[in-house]
C-alpha cells in the first residue's frame, strides 16, 4: 500500500505539473503572423495546416505528407560508386557532379509539393486582439474585437481539418487559392534553399468546382497523379463550421484518407492528452523548458506509425510560390535520424515506429538501387531520397553515402533497445541488419599495408561540401565510426539467438582500424584535421549518438576532451542551427551541464522563428553564426529535445543514470516516464539539490542497472537484500510489470 500511495503521490503531482507547464508555453499573439514559416502550426502525421495571414484574408496552408511528385531524378542512373571512385583518383570530378549534382539543382523534380491553401474574408471581423495556439489540445484559437472567434485543428484521429467560427452574422467567403503550379511564369533555375518556382514543374492548370458551402479542387500532377482538396461547411446560429481534406488518386493512399470518418474535437483532445500524458518535464529555466514542450508538440504533429518519415518540413510544405527548401526531400544524411531522437526517451515508440516501418516499406527499392549503384547485393539507402525511396543526387559524397544505412540502423537498434519486443527483433530488426552486413562484406575493400578492411573511397557530411577534395582515400572518422556501430550492435542482438553467430561478427569488426586521433581528438580523416568551425558534426559521431566512445573509460574521456577542446577552439561561426542542439547532447555525454544548457539556449534564442521552427540561420543578425538565412526544416528542433533528455536521463552505458548533465543551479528539476533502454518508465524528482524519489517500472523485466545518486537509500518493490551495489551502481533482478522506488534513506 506504501508503494501504491507514494507512486500514486508522484503521478498526481506531475500531472497537474505537466498541465501547467503545457498552457503556460501556449504560443499567444494579438495579430496573425504575416509570413508562412511564423504562423501557427497544426497537424496529424498526414495532414498540415499553417495558420497566417496573407494581404488581408485569413490564410490557412494545406498540406499533405504524402503529397510527391516523385518522378525520377534524369541522368544519376548513369552513376555507379566504382566509376566515382575512378574518376576522383584520376582527378576528374567535373564529370561525376556534371550527373551526380546538376541535376538536383537544374530540374525541378522529384520533390516535396503543398497542397493548397483556404482564405477567410475577415475584413468585416474588425482587429485580432488574440491569436492562440493551444499547444495541451492542438488547437488554434483567433479572437477579433467584433467578438468573432474562430477555433481550428487538425484531428488527430482521422484525416480531416476542422474549423469552427463563432459569433458571426452571416457566411463569410471562402476560397480554395491553388499553389501557383500555372502561373504563366517561366519556370527559373533558383538554388536548391530559395527553389524554384512552383510553376516550373509543368502541371496543367487544376479545376476548382464551387457549390454552395463546398469547393474542391482538382490537381493534375506528373505522370497521370493527381490530387484534390476538398471544404465543405455549414452556417447556422451565428456559427460556420467546417472541415476540409486532402485525397490522392492512388487507391493506398485513398484508403488511408477514409479509414476514419470521426472529425469530433473529443477524440482530438482524447489523443492529445494520451500523447501528454506519456511523459513530461519540469525544469527551473523557463526557456528551455518552453522550446522542449513546443518542440515535442510539434512531434505529435509531425508522427505517426503508419505515416511517411518526418522529411525536411513534414507536414509544413512552403508557401511561398516555390518549392520547399532542398525539395522537402527525406534527408538520410542527418535530418532524419535528428528528428526521431526524442521519440525514443519521451516514451513515443509507436511514433518513432514511422521511421522504421517506411524503411521496412523501401527496401526493396533501397536494395534495386544498391545493386545498380554499388554493385553488389544487401541493403543500403539513398542520403537523399524520395518518398518511394528512390535516390534524388545532390552532393553524392552524402546523398549517395556508403555508409548512410549504417547509421539509419541505428533506428532500428533503438526501436528495439527502448522496447525489448522480440516480434520486431526477429522479424525486423535482425533481417534489416542482415541484409545490411550483406552490402558491407560486398562494398568493403582490403589495405594493402594493414591488412584491415577499408573502403574504395570515403567521407564526412559536409566536409568539403562538394568538391573532390571530400573524398578522401582512408577512412573518415564518420564512415568508420558508423560501421564499427554497426557491426558492435548487430552483435550485441546476435547475442540473444545465436551467440556462435554473434562472435563472427563481433570478429568482422576487428578487422576494420581504430577511429584516427591525434592531439586534436578525433579528425576528419587521417592526415585531415578539422580546420575552421563546420556545421556537421561528423567525425564526431563516436562520442554521439553512437556512444562508441564512453567517457566512463580514461582512455576514450582523453580522446573526448580533447575534441571538445579542439570544437571550442574552431568556434561556432559555420554552424547552424541544429549544429548547436547536436553539441548540447555532446556535452551532456561528458557531464558539463552548464555547457549543455548554454548551447541549448542558444539554439532556442537565436536560430527559431517566433512559432519555434527551426530556421537554420542566425536569426540575431549573425551574433553566433555567419549562417543568417532562414530555411525552416524541423531536425534542429527535434535534436534540441533530445539534448534536454540527455542532461536528465542516460541509459546507453549499460545502467540508468538520473540528472547526470544538470547545470549546477537546477536545484528543482524533476522528469516523469521518460523511456530507457532495457524497456524501463524512469520518473525522478529533484528538491532543492537533493534527489528526493526515483521510480522505475519494468515493461519487460530482468537486470535493472542504476548509478544511485545517493549512498543510503529505501528501496521498495523489490527485497532490499537482493540489491547488490558495486561501484556506485546498483543492481536486482526485476519482474515484468513490476515497481521499484529508490529513496534516500534520510527521508
Amino acid at each position: 500500500m506504501k508503494q501504491i500511495l507514494v507512486y500514486s503521490c508522484f503521478f498526481i503531482f506531475s500531472s497537474s505539473l505537466l498541465a501547467q507547464s503545457i498552457s503556460r508555453y501556449d504560443l499567444h499573439f494579438d495579430s496573425l503572423a504575416k509570413r508562412w514559416d511564423e504562423a501557427m502550426p497544426l497537424g496529424n502525421g498526414w495532414l498540415g495546416a499553417l495558420i497566417w495571414q496573407k494581404d488581408d484574408k485569413l490564410r490557412m496552408s494545406l498540406d499533405r505528407v504524402d503529397l510527391w511528385d516523385d518522378r525520377p531524378m534524369p541522368e544519376i542512373n548513369q552513376l555507379t560508386f566504382k566509376w566515382v571512385a575512378e574518376k576522383v583518383k584520376l582527378n576528374q570530378y567535373d564529370s561525376v557532379q556534371k550527373i551526380g549534382d546538376e541535376p538536383y539543382k537544374i530540374y525541378p523534380a522529384p520533390t516535396k509539393i503543398p497542397g493548397a491553401a483556404l482564405e477567410f474574408d475577415i475584413n468585416s471581423f474588425g482587429k485580432v486582439v488574440s491569436n492562440e495556439l493551444d499547444i495541451e489540445q492542438a488547437i488554434c484559437r483567433v479572437r477579433w474585437d467584433s467578438g468573432v472567434e474562430l477555433e481550428t485543428y487538425v484531428c488527430a484521429q482521422s484525416n480531416h481539418g476542422v474549423f469552427i467560427f463563432r459569433n458571426v452574422n452571416d457566411t463569410i467567403n471562402i476560397q480554395i487559392i491553388p499553389p501557383p503550379y500555372h502561373s504563366g511564369k517561366e519556370g527559373v533555375t533558383g538554388n536548391t534553399v530559395e527553389g524554384q518556382g512552383l510553376e516550373s514543374l509543368g502541371y496543367q492548370k487544376g479545376n476548382i468546382v464551387r457549390e454552395k458551402n463546398f469547393i474542391q479542387y482538382y490537381q493534375p500532377c506528373n505522370n497521370g497523379t493527381s490530387y484534390t482538396v476538398t471544404v465543405s461547411w455549414h452556417f447556422t446560429n451565428h456559427e460556420i463550421r467546417g472541415k476540409w481534406h486532402i485525397s490522392k488518386t492512388d487507391s493506398e493512399n485513398q484508403s488511408q484518407q477514409t479509414e476514419s470518418t470521426d472529425t469530433t474535437l473529443a477524440s482530438h483532445v482524447k489523443w492529445w492528452k494520451d500523447y501528454w500524458n506519456r511523459s513530461s518535464v519540469s525544469l527551473p529555466d523557463s526557456i528551455l523548458e518552453r522550446q522542449y514542450y513546443l518542440d515535442m508538440y510539434k512531434f505529435g504533429c509531425v508522427a505517426r506509425s503508419n505515416t511517411p518519415p518526418i522529411s525536411l518540413q513534414a507536414v509544413w510544405t512552403a508557401d511561398n510560390g516555390n518549392l520547399p527548401p532542398w525539395k522537402g526531400d527525406i534527408h538520410n544524411d542527418l535530418n532524419t535520424e535528428l528528428s526521431y531522437w526524442p521519440g525514443y526517451v519521451s516514451n513515443h515508440l509507436d511514433l518513432t515506429a514511422s521511421f522504421t516501418n517506411w524503411l521496412w516499406k523501401v527496401k526493396n527499392e533501397n536494395k534495386k538501387w544498391t545493386k545498380h549503384y554499388f554493385e553488389t547485393d544487401g541493403l543500403n539507402v539513398p542520403g537523399v531520397a524520395t518518398i518511394s525511396g528512390k535516390p534524388m543526387g545532390g552532393w553524392i559524397q552524402y546523398s549517395m553515402s556508403p555508409t548512410t544505412v549504417a547509421w539509419l540502423s541505428q533506428n532500428f537498434y533503438w526501436q528495439w533497445k527502448y522496447s525489448l519486443d522480440t516480434k520486431f527483433l526477429k522479424e525486423r530488426c535482425l533481417p534489416y541488419f542482415k541484409e545490411i552486413e550483406k552490402y558491407l562484406s560486398g562494398i568493403r575493400i582490403r589495405d594493402n599495408i594493414t591488412g584491415k578492411y577499408k573502403l574504395p573511397i570515403s567521407s564526412s557530411p559536409e566536409y568539403h561540401d562538394n568538391s573532390i577534395h571530400a573524398w578522401f582515400s582512408h577512412f573518415t572518422n564518420y564512415d568508420l565510426s558508423l560501421i564499427k556501430y554497426f557491426y558492435l550492435k548487430y552483435g550485441e542482438i546476435l547475442k540473444i539467438q545465436n551467440p556462435a553467430e554473434a562472435n563472427q561478427i563481433l570478429s568482422e569488426e576487428r578487422m576494420y582500424p581504430g577511429l584516427d586521433v591525434n592531439e586534436t581528438g578525433l579528425s576528419v580523416a587521417p592526415g585531415q584535421d578539422l580546420e575552421k568551425s563546420h556545421r556537421h558534426l561528423s567525425q564526431y559521431m563516436s562520442i554521439f549518438p553512437l556512444g562508441i566512445l564512453n567517457f566512463d573509460n580514461e582512455k576514450d574521456k582523453e580522446i573526448i576532451s580533447k575534441s571538445i577542446r579542439w570544437i571550442e577552439e574552431k568556434g561556432t561561426r559555420n554552424w547552424c542551427g541544429y549544429t548547436f542542439s547536436w553539441m548540447g547532447s555532446i556535452y551532456a555525454k561528458i557531464n558539463k551541464g552548464n555547457k549543455a544548457a548554454e548551447m541549448l539556449r542558444d539554439f532556442a534564442a537565436n536560430f527559431c522563428s517566433i512559432n519555434s521552427f527551426h530556421l537554420n540561420g542566425d536569426q540575431k543578425g549573425g551574433h553566433y553564426s555567419s549562417f543568417t538565412y532562414r530555411p525552416f526544416t524541423l531536425e534542429g528542433n527535434f535534436a534540441f529535445a533530445r539534448g534536454i533528455q540527455e542532461m536528465l536521463i542516460r541509459s546507453d552505458r549499460g545502467y540508468i543514470e538520473i540528472f547526470p548533465a544538470v547545470p549546477d543551479d537546477w536545484l528543482n528539476v524533476s522528469f516523469k516516464t521518460f523511456r530507457t533502454e532495457g524497456a524501463f518508465l524512469v520518473s525522478a524528482q529533484k528538491e532543492n539539490g537533493v534527489v528526493k524519489e526515483i521510480i522505475i517500472k519494468s515493461e519487460a523485466g530482468g537486470r535493472l542497472n542504476i548509478k544511485l545518486p545517493f549512498k543510503n537509500r529505501i528501496v521498495t518493490g523489490v527485497n532490499a537484500q537482493k540489491v547488490i551495489v558495486k561501484n556506485e551502481i546498483a543492481s536486482v533482478h526485476v519482474s515484468k510489470g513490476s515497481t521499484v522506488i529508490f529513496r534516500p534513506a534520510n527521508e
